[in-house]
């Protein structure tokens, strides 16, 4: 085989490579450990200190890559997100406190 070809088997993992159902397996399986721990990092943020609401949706991105039940999670959160800051726009919320708008 001329080598073009060799490095293209290494690279390219279409569905005439041999190696293809393994490697669909393989990066199912490695996005389903990286997507989870985020998302089991993200949860255990909630009671300990950290960023949850930030790290759970990016768990979840990444486990949307190749699980639709993450995907649909995801498009739940971002409309319940999304709702809430209309919500919260819309009945005049802002960064000042009570306390701040008493002292002239």
């Amino acid at each position: 085989m001329p080598p073009a070809v060799v490095i293209r088997s290494l690279f390219v993992f279409d569905k005439k490579h041999p190696f293809y159902g393994s490697y669909r397996v393989a990066k199912r399986i490695a996005i389903g450990i990286v997507g989870g721990s985020v998302l089991v990092v993200g949860v255990c943020m909630i009671v300990l200190p950290g960023p949850a609401f930030v790290v759970i949706p990016v768990g979840l991105g990444i486990l949307g890559l190749e699980f639709a039940w993450a995907r649909s999670w995801l498009k739940k959160a971002k409309a319940k997100a999304t709702e809430v800051a209309s919500n919260f726009n819309s009945k005049g919320g802002s960064s000042k406190s009570a306390a701040g708008k008493d002292q002239k």
